[in-house]
């Protein structure tokens, strides 16, 4: 796993995403869709069609990053995403609860 820093953004796309796409088409929807910095160093999370395949994206230290993940049975519990969204912004214990598994919409006990 990865670190993530409290000042880094994290953005989840709304849409599925086709999982045979590397660096240069996930960076494509960020530059072209999102209208965001590549180089910001904020990571940018893409779920496949199935939801059993996350790939995050980044920049850092002069070079592109990214991180693949599988689950071999079930799938990725997404947060809410309001309709026509492109996405939503997540922090790191949310990013790390949705790569475990976690449901995020899941109502806490008192």
């Amino acid at each position: 796993m990865f670190s993530v820093p409290r000042t880094t953004r994290i953005l989840l796309a709304a849409a599925p995403v086709d999982m045979r796409k590397s660096i240069d088409g996930l960076a494509a929807i960020v530059r072209t869709e999102w209208k965001e910095d590549l180089f910001s160093g904020h990571f940018f999370v893409f779920i496949g069609r199935r939801r059993d395949r996350v790939k995050v994206l980044t920049w850092e230290s002069g070079r592109f990053g990214l991180y693949y993940t599988r689950l071999e049975r079930g799938r990725f519990r997404l947060p809410h995403i309001p309709e026509y969204a492109l996405g939503v912004t997540m922090d790191g214990t949310q990013l790390a609860m949705l790569l475990d598994g976690i449901d995020l919409n899941a109502k806490r006990l008192a």
